[in-house]
């Protein structure tokens, strides 16, 4: 019976890394930005359909949100760290995708971009692979730390962001701001705690999370709820293009 709750708290735990309920924001250091993300893939989740390319996939914690998808393949960059965690179906070279041209009715590239040094060849591979007419859901940063370093290359404005995706042979359908105005403030707020409390004990960061950030948590949310929005200063670009063509 103990194994069997301790399971279920595993799950909910790890859920709300990624899909952050209300409770999300006593255990989740980033309850923010990630509620945020959530929110605007949801809202586009219905325009990704057929066959699905997640390219960066991680561990995959969208999967499950897309739901018209007849099929769902993981990408991930060829390295030994990524093949031994088993999560992507295909790896690729830093360059070429390999898949054939006009392969994938829809992709999906989540918190990749910034990582990539060449991001108009990025681009250009996937609209290589869509098939005319398919849909990209792409999500990037705009204000953020510095992560995953030294691999964190850059961040893009949402006309930055519209320029790549216009010049790579997409149209924006649609372009979302996420964690505007106050709200971000707070989430970069818990993001410095965070760095600075980050321990090697997983439940030391439990507690610190609980104890020093989950006000700004609340404070962030209900700065989202009943706050001034400043539509130029976000934390995340949502966007939604369309491969040109027929």
């Amino acid at each position: 019976m103990k194994r069997s709750i301790f399971e279920k708290l595993r799950v909910w735990y790890k859920r709300q890394q990624f899909h952050p309920s209300f409770l999300g924001a006593f255990v989740n250091p980033f309850f923010l930005p990630r509620r945020a993300l959530a929110g605007a893939i949801s809202e586009a989740e219905h325009r990704l359909v057929g066959r699905l390319l997640d390219v960066g996939c991680g561990t995959m914690p969208y999967r499950e949100d897309f739901v018209h998808c007849e099929q769902y393949v993981g990408l991930e960059f060829d390295t030994p760290e990524n093949r031994a965690a088993k999560h992507a179906d295909y790896f690729y070279d830093g360059s070429t995708f390999p898949f054939e041209s006009a392969s994938f009715d829809s992709v999906i590239c989540n918190e990749v971009l910034e990582h990539v040094f060449n991001p108009r060849e990025f681009v250009g591979e996937i609209q290589r692979v869509l098939k005319p007419g398919g849909c990209l859901l792409l999500t990037v940063p705009f204000v953020w730390d510095e992560h995953e370093q030294p691999y964190d290359y850059g961040r893009y404005s949402s006309y930055g962001l519209a320029h790549l995706l216009e010049s790579g042979g997409f149209q924006v359908v649609h372009l979302k701001k996420t964690c505007s105005g106050l709200t971000g403030l707070f989430a970069l707020l818990n993001a410095y705690i965070f760095k600075k409390t980050l321990t090697k004990n997983h439940y030391l960061n439990l507690l610190s999370v609980m104890v020093l950030m989950l006000p700004f948590n609340l404070l962030g949310w209900l700065s989202s709820c009943f706050g001034p929005e400043n539509g130029d200063l976000y934390l995340d670009n949502v966007a939604l293009a369309r491969k040109s063509g027929d």
